[in-house]
This record gives C-alpha cells, structure tokens and sequence, in this order.
C-alpha cells in the first residue's frame, strides 16, 4: 500500500494573527496555510498510473485527486495556483481590451446543429435530455452561444470591434485521457470571442490577441513556440497553436532552425525528397506473389520506396475513398479530412474494401472505376512508378500520370516526415512532442452567417460580422508549467504560480524557542506580503524536508534549534541549487526573504 503522511482538516476556529484578523483571506473566506489543518495529502511513491511528470507530481503533492478517468478535484494548494494564473490571464485579457463575460455549460443540442458540429464532434459531444425530452448538450467550447449573444446584442458598426471573453467550465468526452491536466473531460478554459466589421480590424484584434497570450506564458513560466495549426471542428481560416515544447507532449511540431518556419505536423507543409524525371516506360505487369507492402514490393523489386505508389482506402461519411500517395509518404489524415469536407473520416475495413471491388495489397487507380479517387501532389512529379495492377499477386511497373490514371483531386496530403525539408528556406525540418496550452482562430463569417449575425454597415446595408476566437486550458498551463520546473525532489514553482511564496519548516517543535520563534517569523512574513505556508506537522526534519521539495514553494525558511542558538534561520531558494542556504538573524528573516524574492 501506498504510504503516506495526512495533513488533514481541523475542526478548529480559524487561525488568527497578532491582531486579531484571520490569517489568510481570499475574498473573504479563511485561506488555512498551516500543514496541520490543510486538506490534503503527500504521497511518498509515485501513483502507478501517473504517465507524466506533472501527473505523477500533482498527485503526490496533494494538488489533485482523480474521482474517474480524466475528471479531478482541485485540492486547496491548487486551487491557489488555478486562481493566480486565472489573475494573470484576467489582467491581459483586460489589458487587450477584453471584456469578461460568464455563458452557460448548457446549451441547446439544435444551436450545435445548425453550425453542423453536432455530427462533426461526434461523440466527443456530451448530449443529454431534460424533463420535456429537449435535448441538450454540456458546451466543449462556446463558439455557438456567443455568436447568438452578439447577434441579439449588436446591431450597428459603432457597436464593433467587440471581444468577449469568460472562464468557464468545460467538458468533452475525449477518447484517450492521459497525463493529469493534459487532456481531461472537465476542465476550465479561458475563451475569447471578437467581432469585427472586417478582417483588417479581426487582424489587429488577433495580433493584440497573439501578443496577450505570450505574455500570459512567459507569466506563468513556460516558454512557448507558436506553430502554424489545423483548426479542426472549430473551423475558420487561419490559427496558430502555443506549444510547450515537451517530451510528455501528445503533439507532433517540425520547426525550421534556419528561417524559424513552425507547425503542427497536422498543418505542415513540407518540402519532400525528389524524385527525377526520366522518359517514359510502357506499363508492364509483373508478377509479385504474396507481395501486399510497400517495403516487401521494393525489396521484391530492389527499387527504393519513392518509386512505388501506395493505396490507402478510406471511410468518408460512409463514402470509400481510394488515396494514392507516392510509396515513401504517409498520408496527413487532418489534411484528407480536411479537403474531403467531411465529419468522419478512418480507415475502411477489410469488409468494405472487398465490397467496392478492391484487391487489397494490390490496389491501384489504373482502370478504377465507381470509387471516389484522390491523390498526393507526389504523384505530380517523378516517372515509371510501381502501383498494383487490381489484380492478385500482380504489379504494374513504369504506371505514370496521367498517362495511365487519373484521379478526381490532387491535393497536398502529405504529413511531415523526417528528412523533409522546410518549404521556405529547403533547410531540414527538426521534430518536437509539444503540449497545446493555448489557440487562436481567424473564424472569419462562418459562424455568423450561419446564425445570421449582422450589423448595419456604414452605407446602410447588414453585413456579417468577422470574428474570432481564442482559448487557453488554465488547468493544462498549471500541468505545463510543472512538467517546465521540476527536479529529482519534486516540483519547482515560478513564483508567479506558486501556491505560496514561502515554505516556513519548524523543526523540533518542542525544544525551547522553536514554536515561538516559528509563530514570530510566520506573522512577519504575512506582515511583509509574502503568503506563506507553516509546516507545524510534528514529523520528522527528513519528512518535512522532503515534503517541502515536492510542493516546490520558491522559498523555504528553516526554523531549527541548531541555527537558534546563533539568533538565526535559515533560507533556501527552491530553484536556487547552485547557492548554499543563507541565514539572517531572526528579526531580519522577513527582510531577507523579500530580497532573495525579488
């Protein structure tokens, strides 16, 4: 069994300091900041579960506790760091020109089906029914709700530019939760809504937009790239994803080191190696028994992948669809889905393949007939390809288009591999993992023609209104940020984040001048403005030592018997390992803890 120490509720009135007044208020409710009366516990071995550092840190911390996959209370301490970057997100929103809104997590099912993302949501959607049988839906993100509220509140261009935004309760039934506050089913997001009289004015909310949020990142601690990125379900023109680069990341980047060229591999465009033209060959069957993959047919063949053409047979709302890429490429799936306009887009089955008449591992688009056909830009360049010849055991060598196929659409569907090149500059793409803490979208007038959102324009005709959109998971920055600063101990918060400024340690309480001299520090570090939390736990100086390395608080301050006889304690940056501990004399221990804070 897991063990583990309790720093559990008192039943006891609320703390008070020498004045009289509560110790520690949040809007006027009492905050507790000693160990011995706060909710919560520390564990000493990481959760089996826990697939990342943040989600092994924030649960052995005492910061959450997980009710069901993906769905987690926020104990007090982290509920403390939500709020401050809560306040930093307010005050550049704000400063952005945002107003703060609050819109409801229930919304009706027949707003979400009028966009169309009742079906391309799919069951990531939460829908439900109240009493008189009217469905419902709990809101993944509000794109519908404000566009209704804008259409019932704006009516004339001096009403615009407009930029809403709230801090809201989300939900979204993901497939795969994973790694803590990465990807959960509830959780709370900053998300803005702006409305425009045109795209220049949506392009100068978006830049201010863009900017608001790297501050917001560099804020909290985390140091951010912005990529080029798909917009997905939420649609719209262009967007840019804010990425924390992470080995724990479940997103794929390529950035250019040359030209500084950045994007999800969702997004990318890529440069791929070329294949050289040579003249014309006839086509000619070859026989290749047993041979169904790219790599066995050119092994089987002793050519190199690039000179074979792979088909890869989709599903596209019901639709097979048969996609020809040149052998050495994979297919972008978010591309494909993307250009085939549909809501959902996978792999065919075995069983569908066969019932459009394909030959599985010997598919080709030569003679293909009754079948949705697209392909790659790939197949645009290069000459004397190997494609399947429909028929089983059997290729077709030197097939060329469009001489010998043609297709409905080229697109680029391309993903990006390594080994491709930036399609800028030509110099090698690099790959990261990165974790998505924020997205901004150039919606444009998809959303408002759809709910007839207009204004009455300049010369007296009603336009729709150009928007845009842009969010920030607040409790993904919070895991961001832990999986940027932590070590070997425990996590190591950014002040601006922390839960508290200081970790106060009283070791040995019950030797002379200890509990007092502990009690005299602690009310003059909440005089000085420092919040500060008071591990007055009767455990040993190993357990109080290592549980103020796992909370990872940017100060700690040390009261011992051994430092007392001298008149001092002792203080010890977090993040600081470089520098031994420092010690001040009792009376200056407030003093010195403002300097070493900064």
């Amino acid at each position: 069994s897991k063990r583990w120490r309790r720093s559990g509720p008192s039943p006891n009135l609320p703390e008070r300091d020498g004045s009289g007044r509560s110790s520690g208020t949040v809007s006027g409710y009492h905050v507790p900041m000693r160990l011995s009366r706060l909710f919560g516990k520390t564990l000493r071995d990481d959760p089996a579960d826990a697939d990342t550092a943040s989600h092994r840190l924030l649960i052995r911390a005492g910061l959450i506790s997980q009710l069901s996959a993906g769905i987690y209370s926020y104990l007090p301490l982290a509920v403390r760091s939500l709020r401050k970057i809560e306040t930093i997100i307010r005050e550049e929103m704000d400063a952005a020109g945002g107003q703060e809104i609050l819109m409801p997590v229930l919304q009706p099912e027949e707003l979400w089906e009028q966009s169309g993302r009742a079906s391309s949501m799919g069951p990531t959607l939460f829908r439900l029914q109240d009493r008189r049988s009217r469905r419902l839906v709990l809101g993944p993100t509000h794109e519908e709700v404000a566009t209704t509220l804008a259409r019932q509140n704006v009516h004339s261009y001096r009403d615009l530019p407009l930029n809403l935004y709230q801090i809201q309760t989300k939900l979204r039934d993901e497939a795969r939760p994973r790694a803590g506050l990465i990807r959960v089913r509830e959780f709370a997001m900053k998300d803005a809504y702006s409305f425009h009289v045109d795209e220049q004015d949506l392009d100068t909310t978006y830049q201010r937009m863009v900017q608001a949020y790297s501050n917001i990142f560099e804020r909290c601690g985390l140091d951010v790239t912005v990529v080029e990125a798909d917009s997905g379900a939420i649609g719209g023109k262009d967007s840019q994803e804010f990425m924390f680069l992470s080995d724990s990341g479940e997103d794929d980047v390529v950035i250019c080191r040359s030209c500084g060229y950045a994007a999800n591999v969702e997004k990318a465009q890529v440069r791929i190696p070329t294949v050289e033209d040579e003249p014309l060959s006839e086509l000619d069957p070859v026989s290749t028994p047993g041979v169904k993959t790219i790599p066995d047919l050119a092994e089987f063949l002793g050519i190199p992948e690039s000179k074979t053409l792979k088909a890869v047979f989709y599903s596209c709302d019901g639709e097979i669809v048969f996609v020809t890429i040149r052998g050495d490429l994979e297919v972008n799936e978010v591309k494909l889905k993307n250009g085939l306009k549909c809501a959902d887009l996978r792999l065919a089955t075995d069983d569908e393949v066969r019932g459009a008449g394909l030959v599985a591992g010997y598919a080709s688009p030569i003679g293909l007939e009754g079948v949705r056909r697209l392909a790659d830009r790939s197949i645009e360049t290069g000459a004397n390809y190997v494609v399947g010849a429909n028929i089983s055991d059997t290729h077709y060598r030197n097939a060329n288009y469009p001489r010998d196929f043609t297709v409905d659409e080229v697109l680029d569907l391309t993903r990006a591999q390594p080994g491709h090149g930036c399609t800028r500059c030509g110099h090698e793409l690099r790959f990261s993992r990165g974790i998505e803490v924020g997205h901004v979208f150039k919606l444009l007038t998809s959303y408002s023609e759809t709910f007839d959102a207009t204004f009455l324009d300049t010369d007296g005709t009603q336009k729709p209104m150009v928007m845009g959109c842009y969010g920030i998971g607040v409790g993904r920055v919070l895991g961001a940020a832990i999986e940027s600063n932590y070590d070997d101990r425990g996590i190591a918060f950014p002040r601006s984040i922390a839960p508290a400024d200081v970790q106060l340690v009283a070791l040995n309480l019950d030797r002379e001048g200890v509990r007092e001299t502990a009690e005299t520090v602690y009310d003059a570090l909440k005089a000085a403005g420092l919040e500060t939390i008071y591990d007055d736990r009767e455990e040993s100086a190993g357990v109080k030592f290592a549980d103020a390395d796992l909370l990872g608080l940017p100060l700690r301050i040390t009261v011992s018997p051994r430092n007392l006889r001298e008149g001092n304690v002792e203080l010890k940056l977090r993040l600081d390992d470089a520098s031994e501990a420092q010690l001040a004399p009792v009376d200056a221990a407030s003093d010195k803890a403002v300097q070493l804070l900064g």
